[in-house]
């Protein structure tokens, strides 16, 4: 068969919930507000495909820049390289 790389490949726990936490998630992780200069975490909520950062970036901590219509634009360190990627705010966390 042929070989498959597709964005979603090799994420079966990485892109999956706990049993409890299956679901629709809460209104309040969409409509959380970021300002330029915060810190968030970019972890993933599978259950909204939209506005889906890359999974190599789940778990990363990124530095808001911007923001694009509903989406935060993000700079996240990948290595020695700086990328920026935009995520939905259902995909991010504050960071504490």
């Amino acid at each position: 068969m042929a070989h498959h790389h597709g964005m979603k490949k090799k994420t079966r726990d990485k892109l999956s919930k706990t049993i409890r936490a299956r679901g629709i998630s809460p209104v309040v992780r969409a409509i959380q507000e970021f300002q330029p200069g915060d810190k968030v975490h970019v972890h993933i909520d599978p259950s909204i495909h939209k506005g889906m950062p890359h999974p190599r970036f789940h778990g990363r901590t990124g530095e808001v820049i911007g923001t694009r219509g509903r989406a935060f634009v993000l700079k996240v360190t990948d290595g020695d390289a700086t990328k920026t990627i935009i995520a939905l705010p259902e995909h991010l966390t504050a960071q504490r």
